[in-house]
Order: structure tokens, then sequence, then C-alpha cells
């Protein structure tokens, strides 16, 4: 089944005529991603890619059914355009738009408190690489030639590191059911635990990889929901390890400000936990194979 993306999924691009957008578009529909339009306001009635282009989202739901977005659209109308989508009934959105304003971030939460849990769209980003089930489909950035089919899910708020994680496991014959970039800025759609949540429900997934980095509290919140409802083992990365107190890397989110934002205090709170911590990026793989040996083994 995998989460989030299906070869059944119906996909929207919304900004699929910008430069960024097509090209991006072109590869998933290569991949065999099931993409039934594009959103660009005063173009609909056009083709692009050899898919019907409309006005707004609500047109394209209505026409194609659609239920999931990818976003492509510059950072001072993202917000805008991920609410015109939850509006229009979509179900998952995905934004990789890099420097969405803060307020208007924390505008677009309060915006999807609005609707009810059966019909609350989950948005997965900003600033991520996208999701991905290998053999069935993918809406974002990433290069899916890297990813095989197969049953171990990952999460991360790093995109690049979720492609090292991919290619090791690949390596030695591990697979992934579908694979989550969360996005490294502070206010996001989705956290860890909410991925974890879909991971632990999903029958054709056997464990998780989650991949942090320094900042902010949600790998503390990860660990604690995998200690107390998770059956499913968890291995987890936290890069930044060599970072100094109160400097900005990476991320947007990425800044060391308060007790257990530190890699080495969400190592050791992940470990108390009981989840396997890979010692550095380039065991992620091996760890994750040592795991699941273990667990066959048991």
């Amino acid at each position: 089944m995998a989460i989030l993306i299906t070869e059944t999924t119906r996909v929207l691009v919304q900004g699929i005529t910008g430069r960024i957008g097509a090209f991006h578009a072109a590869d998933m529909i290569r991949y065999g991603t099931n993409v039934v339009g594009g959103v660009t306001p005063g173009r609909g009635g056009e083709t692009h890619l050899d898919r019907p282009l409309f006005n707004t989202v609500r047109d394209a739901v209505a026409a194609t059914g659609a239920e999931a977005s990818l976003v492509f659209v510059p950072p001072p109308f993202a917000a805008d355009a991920i609410m015109e989508a939850a509006d229009a009934g979509i179900r998952t959105a995905v934004c990789v738009t890099d420097g969405i304003p803060s307020q208007d971030m924390m505008r677009l939460k309060r915006f999807l408190r609005r609707y009810p849990a059966d019909r609350k769209m989950r948005l997965v980003g900003p600033n991520c690489a996208g999701i991905i089930s290998p053999g069935k489909g993918f809406m974002g950035i990433m290069p899916p030639h890297i990813y095989m089919p197969g049953r171990v899910g990952i999460v991360g708020r790093s995109g690049t590191l979720g492609y090292e994680a991919a290619s090791q496991m690949k390596a030695l014959g591990i697979g992934v059911s579908t694979s989550v970039g969360i996005g490294g800025d502070p206010i996001n759609g989705s956290s860890f635990k909410d991925i974890l949540h879909l991971f632990e429900n999903d029958p054709e997934t056997d464990a998780v990889m989650m991949i942090g980095e320094i900042g902010g509290p949600q790998e503390a919140e990860a660990a604690a929901y995998a200690r107390d409802h998770m059956k499913k083992p968890v291995v987890a990365y936290i890069a930044g390890l060599s970072a100094p107190k109160g400097r900005k890397m990476g991320h947007a989110g990425a800044i060391i400000s308060a007790f257990g934002e530190s890699a080495q205090e969400k190592v050791e709170i992940l470990e108390a936990a009981g989840i396997t911590v890979a010692p550095n990026p380039s065991a992620m793989g091996e760890t994750m194979a040592r795991v699941l040996g273990r667990r066959q083994a048991a």
C-alpha cells in the first residue's frame, strides 16, 4: 500500500508551466506518476506536457478527481496556493518551495486547523524533496532511480541525506516502501511523529529510517512516540554532531537554542527511547541492515 502516494493517486502540479515545475513534472510523468493536470491561472483550457491546464485547483479537482497536489509556486504566493488546494478538497499537498515567510506559514497552519479531521489536508514541506513510493510514483524533486522498491520507510528533514540512505540500502539489497522529506523549515506541515504514525499503520512497511538534524524538538517528540506507540524498529541518524551551540547551519530551522536541540542530546534521547542510531552518515544503510537482521533472527 505504501503511504501518501501510490500508482493510482491522481496528482496535480500547481505551477506546472514554470521552468522548474515543468522539468520535474516531466520527470514524474516518465516515472509513471499519475499526473492528471496542472494549474496555472490564466491558461485554463490549454495543455502542457500533454496534460490539461486549469485556472484554479477547484476547477482541476472537479474535472480530474485529483486528490494530491505538488506545489511549484514562488515563495510570496506559495501559502495562498496551498490554502487554495486545501479549500478545493485536495487531501495531500507537497510543497518544495524554499523561503516561504514564517508569518505566511503561521497563517497557513491556522487556516488548516479550521477543517474537521476527515476533510483536513496533509501538507508535506515546505522546503522539502517530496515523497516517493518506489515503482509507484513520486511528487517532488528527488532522483527516482536511486530508490528500490521494498519495505523500509524513510522520513527526514534533509532531502540529500534521504537520497544517501536510499542509495546505501539499495546497495545492500534493502528497498524502500515510501520516502518522505518533511523539510527543514522551522514551521512545516508534517512532523516526524505524523509520518511515523503512518508508517506504523502501513502493512507494507517493516521498519523506518529517520534522519534528523540539530535544532527544534521534533526528533525528541518522535522518540517519545516511537517508544510508546511503535512496534516496528526505527533507525535514526542525526546530522550536526560537530555544530557549535548557537551557530545556524544548513536548514533555516537548524540552530541549537535550547536543551535537547543539539545533535548529541538528540542522539541520547533517541537511544534512551530504544532507537538504534547510526554513528555517521556512511553507516545508515549498514545500521538498518543490522537491525533488520536482528529482527529476522528473533
